[in-house]
């Protein structure tokens, strides 16, 4: 039996890139999953794929949305026991000078609505059940969440709400509820942009196709795949494995630690001083 055996999640986005990676993993686990799912045509290739998933359409900016996938999640599953908020936009790092003042407005309500309002209604809507099965809560957040450079000024700004929004809500709903971030670094996924600014149309895969892609970016020089960060959100889901954690976010992305490139420099600059 996997980590997950028996227990029920939904996964928000999980159509594509991490969420489709999550989706695989949890159902490896032993879980059973439901996903709330925007683009329709994700939504259905995810039913042709795996028919015992349930798989609602739906926007996470919505509550009745999240109250209907909640509702019907139960209503096939018996209980739900992980809520994961996982859908997000990018904005292809446009910073400040470039953002247009006529935009500005609606690319950051579209952005906030996304990263953190749909986390923020989403864990309202399940809240009651959660209570009920002493569940879980998993937000997505991002190397944004800690470090400049994972993004512009509103998608940065966004992530670290998200965890600010964590910690309160693993204060307010203890001890019923646990509530953790995992914070995943690059990947190449279908991750979008606000329409606002004209990014929905281009995706993270468009500047980095594969995992190969982004080992030059990594600590650790090797390719990413999205299915590298689901580990972190099994360990919290578990009530086994980490019964204690609350309010903990997990650091997958390895920003915070120098790279290769960094040491080698600074071992030559250490080589040649000694010379």
């Amino acid at each position: 039996m996997g980590w997950l055996h028996g227990q029920v999640a939904i996964i928000t986005g999980g159509g594509s890139g991490l969420g489709r990676a999550l989706v695989e993993r949890f159902l490896d686990e032993g879980a059973r999953v439901a996903v709330l799912q925007l683009s329709a045509q994700k939504a259905q290739a995810l039913r042709s794929e795996f028919p015992d998933v349930l798989v609602v359409d739906g926007d996470v900016r919505s509550i009745e949305d999240n109250r209907n996938v909640v509702a019907q999640t139960v209503e096939t599953f018996g209980h739900l026991d992980c809520f994961i908020a996982n859908a997000g936009l990018w904005d292809f790092k446009q910073e400040l000078r470039e953002l247009p003042l006529s935009d500005l407005d609606r690319a950051f309500d579209e952005v906030f609505g996304v990263n953190v309002k749909g986390a923020l209604v989403g864990a309202r809507a399940a809240v009651e059940e959660l209570t009920r099965s002493q569940g879980s809560i998993i937000v997505s957040a991002s190397n944004a969440s800690f470090y400049p450079g994972g993004g512009g000024p509103i998608y940065t700004a966004s992530k670290h709400a998200l965890i600010g929004l964590a910690r309160q809500l693993a204060y307010e709903l203890a001890p019923d509820i646990r509530v953790n971030a995992v914070a995943p670094g690059y990947l190449p996924s279908d991750l979008r942009g606000p329409a606002a600014l004209g990014q929905d149309g281009r995706t993270l895969r468009d500047l980095y196709p594969t995992g190969e892609s982004y080992a030059d970016r990594a600590v650790l020089g090797r390719p990413i795949h999205a299915e590298d960060y689901t580990g972190a959100y099994v360990l919290l889901a578990s009530r086994r494995n980490s019964p204690t954690a609350t309010g903990t976010v997990i650091d997958l992305s390895g920003v915070g630690v120098r790279g290769r490139r960094d040491r080698g420099v600074a071992s030559a600059t250490t080589r040649e001083s000694s010379a």
